[in-house]
């Protein structure tokens, strides 16, 4: 079985990409990490939530400046109820553990909202499928590659 990282890398091929996969032994499982490692602002981190609406598992593309506010995203998808997954859902719905979750790549076409924030910046980076990989890409690029749709939905 191949590694995440090496998944996640087919997965964009799959999708016509070609990635400059950067792996940083110190972690970048979490924004403040992967900023730090990158040496960028925190807001152009990609956080990869996964959240459950109604039962259903969708992700969340948020700007690591930014934190996700479940009711917002109820209010985007019209669902009665959002919560945070589990970190068995995660694994479930994307095939990736939690801090290495990327994007796009997943298994199963998961609906994606994007940050509105994220736009604001030429150059972002996430998650290549293991705590300790990350890659860069533009945000329209992003927006393509996840099929996401962009959204308001940061805490306020």
């Amino acid at each position: 079985m191949p590694r995440s990282d090496e998944r996640f890398e087919a997965a964009a091929r799959d999708l016509g990409l070609s990635l400059d996969i950067r792996r940083f032994p110190e972690g970048t499982g979490t924004a403040e990490e992967a900023a730090r490692a990158v040496g960028c602002h925190i807001g152009q981190i990609v956080k990869s939530l996964v959240f459950v609406a109604d039962g259903e598992p969708f992700l969340a593309l948020t700007s690591g400046a930014n934190r996700a506010d479940p009711s917002r995203l109820a209010g985007e998808l019209h669902a009665a109820s959002v919560r945070r997954a589990t970190a068995e859902e995660v694994r479930e719905a994307t095939g990736y553990a939690i801090g290495g979750t990327p994007p796009f790549g997943h298994p199963r076409p998961l609906r994606v909202l994007v940050d509105r924030d994220l736009l604001s910046h030429q150059e972002v980076w996430a998650a290549a499928g293991t705590p300790d990989t990350v890659f860069a890409t533009t945000p329209r690029e992003l927006l393509e590659a996840s099929g996401g749709a962009t959204a308001d939905f940061k805490s306020r």
